[in-house]
C-alpha cells in the first residue's frame, strides 16, 4: 500500500509514484504540488509544513476535522492567502497567486463551502460574473444571449433544472450550491479544488455530480475533493491525504485504506460509532400535530405527529418540501390552509415571533445567514432569542444575567471558544451550531426542528450534535431532523416521513425500513396505496 506518514514525509515527498487511478507512472510531473506550506495568521498557527501533490485525471481527498486547515491550504492555492513559508509547484513551475484572478488564469478554480452568491443577480450573472461575453465598440454592452446560452449549457451539463434568468435569491441552498459547481465549470479549470460540494445536495443531485467529476478526470482534470462524508469518496477518490491541527499526517491510496484508518488519524483517536446509541425512545403523547398543510404549489395537505420521546426525520429530494413545511410551522412563510397543534392546543402562527413565542425553533440549513449573527460575539449570540430573560425590569441588559446564561449553555454544550467574547465566524461550523442548539434550549423551546444540522461539520462534531438531539427528545422536546444524508435519518430516527413533490407519500418506521425503500418513497413509486400515515 502507498502510505506516507508525517514522519517520513520529506524523504519521501517527490519519490516515483506507483501507478493506479489518476496516479501517473514513475517520473512524472504532478500537475500540482505543495512542499513545506506554512500559514500563520496573528496568534494561530494555521498550518505547519504541509506536503500535498495532484495528478492529472486524479481525484485526490483531503480529510480532517474542521480547524485542521483544509480549507486553509486550498485558499493558498487558489490565491486567496499567500503561505508564511513553503513552495507551490504547478505544471513543473514554481508560483504563487497573489489573487483569485490569478490562479483562475492559470487554470485553478475552487468551489467555497461558504456560497458565494450575489442574491440580486440572476443565476447566468453569478456564474459569468466579470467574465459576462461582451460586443460593441470595446467590449461595452454585455450579450445577454451568449451569457444566458453559456449559462444554461452548465447547468445542463450538471443535470440542473434551474432557469439562467432566475434570481439567486430565490434559489435554495442545494440549488446556490449547483449554481457554484456550475460556475467552477464555466472556468475549464485544469484543476478544480471542491470544498465539501455535497454538504446541501441529495443522494441524486450528489450522483449528478460525481458522474460530471467522472468525466472531468477523464479528460485530465486533476480534483482537490475536500468533504465530511467519507462513505461517498469511495465511488471516486483515487488518494487521500489527512491533515491534524495544521499539520501533515498521512497520504495514502484511498482503495487500499479505510474509513475507520482515515477518522483515526484525522481524530488522533479511534471512533467507533458514528451514531450514539440512543437514550430516548417515543410514547404514545402527541407533542406537536400537524393537520392538512398546504401553501400554493410549495407543498399540499401534509399531515403529520411528533411523540414525546421521539426523533421524526423529514427526507426527500430537493424542492420535495422538507425545508419549506418547517419554515411554514415556523411562520417564515404563509400557510394556505391545515392547522398546528403543539401539546393539544392549536396555535396562530403568523411570524417567527409567533413560533417562538409558542415553543418552536428552526435551526436553518444556512446556519451563517440564517441562524447566527455571525459577528457578534458568542454570548451575544446564545442568548439573542431570550434577551427578556437577561434584562432588568426597565429593559436594559443585566450584563451579570447575560454572562452567566451565556456560560451556562457553553458549558452545558461543550462550546469550544477561547472566551464568550470570541466572534462566532472564528469558530467551526460544529461549535457554531452547538451555539444555535443553546440559543433555542435558553429560549426553552419544545419543539427543534433541525434542518441539516450536521452540513459541513467533521464527524467528531456529528457525534456531539446526535448527542445532543437524543438528550433533547429523552428530555421531552420534540426533535424533528430534516436531513440528505439518508445514513443519518436510519441512524438517528424513529421514524421517518419521506416527501415527494409537496406531498408526503410515506411514513416508515425506521428500523423496519432501508435506504432503498426511503429513495423509492422520495422518487414518488412507492407501492401503491402502501404509505403509512402517522396517525392511528
Amino acid at each position: 500500500m502507498q502510505s506516507r506518514s508525517a514522519e517520513t514525509s520529506q524523504s519521501a515527498h517527490g519519490a516515483a509514484m506507483t501507478t493506479g487511478r489518476g496516479v501517473p507512472a514513475a517520473g512524472n510531473e504532478p500537475l500540482l504540488r505543495l512542499d513545506n506550506i506554512s500559514k500563520e495568521f496573528p496568534g494561530v498557527k494555521a498550518l505547519s509544513n504541509v506536503h500535498f501533490d495532484l495528478n492529472r485525471g486524479e481525484v485526490h481527498a483531503v480529510c480532517g476535522e474542521n480547524g485542521a486547515g483544509k480549507s486553509t491550504l486550498m485558499k493558498i492555492v487558489s490565491g486567496v492567502y499567500q503561505p508564511s513559508a513553503g513552495t507551490i509547484s504547478y505544471k513543473g513551475e514554481e508560483r504563487q497567486f497573489a489573487s483569485t484572478r490569478e490562479s483562475e488564469a492559470a487554470g485553478i478554480a475552487i468551489i467555497h463551502q461558504e456560497l458565494n452568491l450575489i442574491p440580486h443577480l440572476s443565476v447566468a450573472e453569478n456564474i459569468y460574473l466579470a467574465r459576462e461575453p461582451r460586443f460593441g465598440l470595446g467590449g461595452f454592452l454585455v450579450d445577454r444571449k451568449k451569457l444566458r446560452a453559456d449559462a444554461k449549457r452548465c447547468l445542463d451539463r450538471l443535470g440542473v433544472d434551474i432557469s439562467p434568468d432566475r434570481p439567486v435569491r430565490g434559489l435554495s441552498v442545494a440549488q446556490c450550491q449547483m449554481v457554484e459547481i456550475a460556475k467552477a465549470l464555466s472556468l475549464e479549470a485544469q484543476v478544480l479544488i471542491m470544498d465539501e460540494p455535497t454538504s446541501s445536495l441529495t443522494e441524486q443531485e450528489t450522483g449528478k455530480l460525481f458522474k460530471v467529476i467522472r468525466d472531468l478526470k477523464a479528460s485530465g482534470v486533476g480534483i482537490v475533493y475536500i468533504s465530511h462524508r467519507l462513505d461517498e469518496m469511495a465511488e471516486i477518490v483515487d488518494r487521500v491525504t489527512v491533515l491534524r491541527d495544521g499539520r501533515y499526517i498521512s497520504t495514502d491510496n484511498f482503495a487500499e485504506t479505510s474509513i475507520d484508518q482515515i477518522v483515526s488519524r484525522m481524530v488522533g483517536r479511534s471512533l467507533e460509532e458514528k451514531f450514539p446509541d440512543r437514550t430516548s425512545s417515543p410514547s404514545d403523547e402527541v407533542i406537536l400535530s400537524a393537520e392538512g398543510l398546504s401553501r400554493g404549489h410549495v407543498f399540499r395537505n401534509v399531515s403529520f405527529t411528533l411523540r414525546r420521546g421521539e426523533i421524526l426525520g423529514f427526507a426527500g429530494l430537493m424542492g420535495a418540501g422538507r425545508t419549506e413545511v418547517a419554515r411554514a410551522i415556523f411562520g417564515a412563510d404563509p400557510l394556505d390552509a391545515g392547522t398546528v397543534t403543539l401539546h393539544g392546543q392549536t396555535l396562530s402562527i403568523s411570524s417567527p415571533r409567533d413560533a417562538i413565542a409558542a415553543g418552536i425553533a428552526y435551526l436553518s440549513e444556512d446556519r451563517k445567514a440564517q441562524g447566527l449573527a455571525i459577528k457578534m460575539p458568542v454570548d451575544a449570540n446564545m442568548t439573542l432569542a431570550n434577551m427578556e430573560a437577561v434584562s432588568n425590569r426597565f429593559g436594559l441588559i443585566d450584563f451579570a444575567k447575560h454572562a452567566k446564561a451565556a456560560k451556562d449553555y457553553v458549558d452545558l454544550l461543550n462550546v469550544r471558544t477561547p472566551s464568550l467574547k470570541q466572534p462566532v465566524r472564528l469558530l467551526s461550523g460544529g461549535n457554531q451550531q452547538k451555539i444555535i442548539i443553546g440559543k433555542w434550549l435558553f429560549r426553552q423551546s419544545k419543539v427543534l426542528f433541525f434542518d441539516e444540522p450536521t452540513r459541513g461539520i467533521d464527524v467528531g462534531a456529528k457525534l456531539a450534535i446526535y448527542r445532543i438531539m437524543d438528550e433533547l427528545a429523552a428530555n421531552g422536546i420534540g426533535v424533528v431532523l430534516i436531513s440528505s444524508e439518508l445514513p443519518e435519518i436510519l441512524g438517528m430516527t424513529d421514524r421517518v416521513a419521506v416527501f415527494h413533490q409537496g406531498r408526503i407519500t410515506g411514513v416508515l418506521e425506521t428500523k423496519k425500513t432501508t435506504q432503498e425503500e426511503i429513495m423509492r418513497y422520495a422518487s414518488g413509486y412507492g407501492p401503491a396505496g402502501a404509505a403509512r400515515t402517522m396517525h392511528g
